[in-house]
């Protein structure tokens, strides 16, 4: 067999694994906040800037509108966001950060510490990672374009 056709050898199936072992870490933490890993990132973009349209905040996680509402209505029966047509734009949904939903970032700022821990890499190790998991994801985007 040829050794580019050995599974170990995929970068693919590395990075593949690895979010599957994201997900376990993330799990026991985001059940304690009520979230999904989904519904997480998305309170994280909105607490990084609140007053985001529903199509900026699916650039910024990859997801298509079809995917990011029903998640968003999750989050806004939940009590923590508020969707409302844009005055300029009724075609635009603008998303608020409820009372209930800035308090959450309070409870969820020990979630990146505890997968810093669970990695057994320091921030900058990890952040170096992150870069280039970033540089790969775009050089890729960029070759299926």
């Amino acid at each position: 067999m040829s050794d580019q056709l050995k599974l170990d050898t995929f970068i693919c199936f590395a990075v593949y694994t690895a979010s599957h072992a994201f997900n376990r870490v993330y799990k026991p933490l985001l059940d304690e906040l009520g979230l999904t890993y989904p519904q997480y990132l998305a309170m994280v973009c909105l607490w990084e800037e609140d007053g985001q349209t529903v199509g900026g905040l699916g650039e910024k996680l990859f997801l298509e509108s079809s995917t990011l509402t029903p998640l968003l209505k999750r989050l806004e029966m939940a009590g923590y966001i508020h969707r409302e047509r844009s005055k300029q734009d009724e075609r635009v949904v603008v998303l608020r950060l409820t009372e209930e939903g800035k308090r959450l970032k309070e409870r969820a700022e020990t979630v990146p510490g505890c997968i810093i821990d669970a990695s057994g890499r320091n921030a900058d190790q990890l952040a170096r990672l992150q870069a280039e998991i970033v540089a790969l994801r775009e050089a890729l985007n960029k070759s299926a374009s």
